[in-house]
């Protein structure tokens, strides 16, 4: 499943990306037709994941394989997602990074407000 459509911009330390996919009726996190602001979390892990892609390419290696491993400071401002009409933008920012983990600050904003932020910390398998 993948949640992001483009990349706006990246370094080594953070990226910025959007997309519409909460917009979709086919979007897999939906129940009831509808898209609880709790699946940003989500959208947040995977951005943190095409950081660690775009770093591993630009250093020549292949990305590591990782699995959620905690979420931490989740802070979400709305209840629902589906019905905003317009791109998220979802930027994350590496904090930490080991030989066996990596934590990422989230942040998701819809229209310049911000509507979730939270961490996220990924084992590496």
């Amino acid at each position: 499943m993948c949640l992001l459509e483009r990349v706006l911009r990246w370094d080594a330390q953070r990226v910025v990306l959007a997309t519409t996919t909460h917009r979709s009726p086919c979007n897999p996190l939906r129940r009831n037709g509808r898209l609880r602001a709790l699946h940003l979390c989500e959208y947040g892990a995977q951005a943190a994941a095409v950081h660690g892609g775009l770093s591993a390419q630009r250093a020549g290696r292949e990305a590591r394989p990782g699995l959620l491993g905690a979420l931490r400071e989740v802070e979400l401002h709305r209840d629902y997602i589906d019905h905003l009409d317009g791109e998220l933008v979802i930027e994350a920012e590496r904090l930490l990074e080991s030989t066996m983990s990596w934590q990422y600050a989230f942040r998701v904003h819809f229209a310049d407000e911000l509507i979730a932020r939270g961490r996220v910390a990924v084992i590496a398998r």
